[in-house]
């Protein structure tokens, strides 16, 4: 039995590109494509698959964005890039598990509560959420729980993301507690767990992809919103669209995309990237390279104290007596970055930086500092915070954990004085 698509008008009834297909493509090319007649079934040349493959982000994103992977998509964005206070669409990173939705129609898009600890299942349209209940704005940051995993030794396995799995937007929507409250909680409620339009990398749609969640405490803290907008407007596709869970402080991957259901659960949550090892590091400091048992780990939650340099960009040169202007972002999880400081001597000193008060909690907090070099030559500029709590970034490395989450070793850039 043939497979072919016949109802795709790049092909003909055999599967093979058509004669005026070929010809487009020739053209869009400003060349001749060499061994068109050769080509197999219904293939598309590689110049071209993103033309008519799944959604591609990175129409929307600016050049520089780095792709990690694109199946699923993973771009991270330079340190350089993450320089605005609130961080534009075309800068902020994705991190994805399955095959972004292509069919997305917000007229008809539905948010339903369900699970064990509701008093019944309720429905909303994106209408009656806009109508029934008053919209919130916040600054929220989201960091992926991966970020920095590229700085572990030995290395981990995932995508090697350096600095920029990092973002703090401003997202607008309701309050998922005013939700759960018009829904009805019942006292044995505990989690919340989230399930999105996301498909699993082997178009498989009875195959999960990702569904997580947090403790009722966190889902009930006002900054917890579900949004349908993003720095004032629409939510973008690959980043949730028509409605996300925004959670501030905690992994990324709990801030469900392309959310329609929210199941408010009796115990933990279950769903997919909740049970094994996923988002979790080790109850007990392990050597480097030690792999622990599945119940030695521990679900990460608020994620560590941070900060980043976003100006200058690392490897430029500065003119001998110029002082060096720098600025960037500090950040703590749940907690919020009490003090910010600049080193320029490999940390054998420090100097404090001017620092911010955040917009709102749970939003990043902006540093600025000038130094001045002594004499020319090479430079590096470290950059450390410490939370409210008083702990602070590690100068390198911290410990070691098998699948490479929550690395905060101090941000440091190269500069030279000349």
């Amino acid at each position: 039995m043939s497979n072919v698509d016949s109802s795709n008008p790049l092909v003909d009834r055999r599967g093979f590109l058509r004669q005026s297909t070929l010809a487009t493509l020739a053209t869009m090319l400003g060349t001749e494509l060499v061994f068109a007649d050769r080509l197999p079934p219904d293939y598309l040349p590689l110049a071209f698959d993103r033309v008519s493959g799944p959604a591609d982000p990175m129409t929307d994103k600016h050049r520089d964005m780095i792709v990690l992977n694109d199946k699923p998509w993973n771009v991270e964005t330079p340190p350089h890039l993450l320089d605005d206070r609130i961080t534009p669409a075309d800068r902020m990173f994705i991190r994805n598990n399955g095959l972004m939705p292509e069919k997305i129609d917000p007229t008809t898009w539905t948010l339903t509560i369900n699970g064990e600890s509701v008093k019944g299942s309720k429905s909303y349209s994106l209408a009656d959420l806009k109508k029934k209940f008053r919209p919130q704005t916040y600054q929220l940051v989201l960091e992926c729980a991966g970020n920095g995993r590229a700085g572990y030794y030995p290395k981990t396995a995932g995508n090697q993301w350096n600095e920029g799995a990092i973002s703090c937007a401003e997202w607008t929507g309701v309050r998922l507690k005013d939700i759960l409250a018009d829904v009805g909680l019942k006292s044995d409620a505990v989690y919340i767990g989230y399930y999105g339009r996301d498909l699993h990398l082997s178009q498989d749609p009875k195959m999960p992809v990702i569904s997580r969640g947090v403790p009722m405490h966190k889902a009930l803290e006002d900054e917890t919103l579900v949004a349908w907008a993003m720095n004032g407007q629409d939510i973008p596709l690959a980043h949730g669209a028509p409605l996300r869970l925004v959670i501030g402080g905690w992994p990324a991957s709990v801030s469900g995309k392309w959310l329609h259901t929210i199941s408010v659960r009796n115990k933990v949550h279950d769903g997919a990237k909740m049970t094994g090892k996923s988002y979790k590091t080790p109850i007990d400091p392990v050597e480097p390279g030690v792999d622990p048992p599945e119940n030695k780990f521990k679900i990460i939650e608020s994620m560590p104290v941070k900060s980043l340099i976003t100006f200058p960009q690392t490897g430029t040169s500065i003119k001998t007596g110029q002082p060096i202007a720098l600025r960037g972002h500090a950040w703590a999880g749940d907690h919020a970055v009490r003090k910010m400081e600049i080193s320029l001597d490999f940390g054998s000193t420090w100097q404090p930086a001017k620092l911010d008060a955040p917009r709102n909690r749970l939003a990043w907090q902006h540093w600025s500092a000038e130094v001045k070099p002594p004499r020319p030559g090479y430079y590096e500029l470290w950059a450390r915070a410490t939370d409210d709590a008083g702990v602070a970034q590690p100068m390198v490395m911290p410990q070691w954990n098998p699948e490479g989450y929550c690395n905060n070793a101090c941000h440091r850039i190269a500069l030279k004085v000349v």
